[in-house]
């Protein structure tokens, strides 16, 4: 279909939209269309775009250059309720409704149903909400307040308030991330009646089997970009992940990292995780880490890398599921447990998570480290001095003093500082969640090669870098994860970006590229 016609077709459409926020270019030039009746999946890895591609759309944001259209006409929606006037509804992977009120209430949120005597029809309410829910099949008292509910009904609540507003649009981002199997059957039936109705959905989701079953053509998007939109059925999952994750389905050549060659790793393993299990999240996940090691998790974002990372440090609570470090369990859902038994954890997200940017480098290094620096509840300066120089020095770490703030340092310098504030702890196992993200390349190769060092002088590595050819050439080993659960594990001659990619995808990497789903 020609550029033209396609435009014609659209409902809801994006024209070389760039949006700009200070120091961030967050969409460059994309252009996107929604036809009447179909579902449009958005796909993409953490920082493509898709979320400031939404919030452009529905009015959450202002598009810095290019158009927006819907039915044809140029709009400019001031906020997410304009948006939802004109015909536009979305639904955010989190439920935004008011637990304490009953579901007839939340289906009617801000549209209430009145009497002639100006009061709440909380009869008409109950009885057009039953309706409503009953029309998609959901089944439940539409006075019981929300939170008696369980997350999935609370979800499909928010499904059928959407679509009962006449929307023209709905925008469904992660919508399944809490539902069972059986609500998510019944989520599918509710889009294939929007599509009957020739209701337009776009589909946000990283689980790639929901996308071929319900979607009918997909958008790649990456660091900001269009990268392709396709035909789901013109495009196989291996192409599919390739396009996501920026590779082409060739076999990379190895030295484009700065890491050096594997590692000599022997002995028992310093860390064990057995079994971890989350609903929704994580599902029997095992891994081991020995001296000198640097495993390596692999997959798609919603895969369970952080997930897996969070659970072994402590900081994300499990249903199941055994940590172990030199063979003894220590207690799940403590990181203090995990930070005394050895463990290190350098979140993703290193501004909310990581360095407190109003201390100074001094602070932030030693804040760890402070109850071993301190004798009767003094902490002595000298030890502090020795503990800082030692790790700036060590770890190049670029500021004007000890005492100038986190918060004026360059990304990367950021990041040696919270590794300084692990290894002044001296732990046996480092976690790191995406530890080179977000800084330049320079910075990136230091971090590359202080890895390979920490692994060289025994500590056990687990990394995780949506970068594939970092996870490939940095690790011994790589576990790769899809949808919560292990699918495999590579190592060695095995260990490539190919054999990574089709595993992701449930394809080996013999398969043509063309072939299908």
């Amino acid at each position: 279909m020609t550029e033209q016609a396609t435009r014609q077709a659209a409902v809801l459409e994006a024209r070389r939209v760039t949006k700009r926020f200070p120091g961030v270019l967050a969409l460059n030039e994309v252009s996107f269309g929604l036809r009447a009746g179909e579902v449009h999946a958005l796909v993409g890895e953490n920082g493509a775009g898709k979320s400031t591609l939404i919030k452009v759309l529905t009015g959450a944001e202002k598009p810095t250059e290019g158009q927006v259209f819907f039915k044809e006409q140029e709009v400019s929606f001031g906020s997410p309720r304009q948006s939802q006037e004109a015909g536009i509804s979305t639904i955010y992977q989190e439920v935004n409704l008011i637990p304490l009120r009953s579901v007839a209430q939340n289906v009617f949120l801000g549209r209430e149903l009145r009497n002639r005597f100006g009061l709440l029809d909380v009869r008409r309410m109950n009885r057009e909400a039953a309706g409503i829910l009953e029309r998609y099949g959901i089944r439940v008292d539409v006075t019981a307040p929300l939170r008696s509910l369980g997350l999935g009904t609370q979800q499909m609540v928010a499904v059928a308030r959407a679509v009962s507003l006449d929307a023209q649009v709905v925008i469904m981002d992660e919508p399944t991330s809490s539902l069972e199997a059986g609500e998510v059957e019944t989520l599918f039936r509710v889009i294939r009646q929007l599509r009957e109705e020739s209701v337009g959905v776009v589909y946000v989701s990283h689980r790639l089997a929901e996308i071929y079953e319900i979607c009918d053509r997909v958008t790649v998007m990456r660091d900001g970009e269009l990268v392709q939109t396709s035909e789901v059925a013109d495009i196989s999952r291996l192409q599919l992940i390739s396009a996501m994750l920026g590779r082409d389905l060739t076999e990379a050549e190895r030295g484009t990292t700065s890491f050096g060659e594997d590692h000599d790793v022997e002995g028992e393993p310093v860390l064990e995780a057995l079994d971890l299990t989350r609903l929704h999240l994580l599902d029997d996940v095992s891994l081991s880490v020995r001296p000198g090691e640097v495993v390596g998790l692999a997959g798609l974002l919603g895969a369970g890398r952080s997930e897996t990372a969070r659970a072994i440090f402590g900081a994300q609570p499990l249903d199941s599921g055994t940590v172990k470090v030199d063979g003894k369990k220590i207690k799940t859902g403590s990181p203090s447990a995990a930070i005394k038994a050895g463990i290190a954890f350098l979140p993703e997200d290193r501004k909310a998570e990581g360095v407190i940017p109003n201390l100074s480098v001094r602070e932030n290094i030693v804040s760890a480290a402070l109850p071993s620096l301190s004798r009767a509840g003094i902490v002595s300066e000298k030890a502090q001095d020795k503990v800082v120089q030692e790790f700036m020095e060590r770890l190049g770490i670029k500021a004007s003093s000890p005492e100038q703030k986190v918060g004026e340092l360059s990304g990367g310098n950021q990041q040696k500082v919270l590794l300084a504030r692990w290894l002044c702890l001296n732990p046996k196992v480092l976690i790191l969640d995406e530890p080179t993200r977000g800084i330049d390349v320079g910075a990136k190769a230091e971090v590359q090669h202080l890895i390979d060092e920490l692994a060289e002088e025994g500590l056990g590595v687990i990394m995780i870098s949506s970068e594939l050819e970092e996870v490939v050439e940095g690790s011994d080993r790589v576990i790769v994860l899809r949808d919560g659960a292990v699918a495999g594990e590579l190592s060695g001659e095995g260990l490539t970006e190919n054999e990574v990619i089709g595993m992701i995808a449930e394809e080996r990497s013999a398969d043509r590229p063309g072939d299908s789903p």
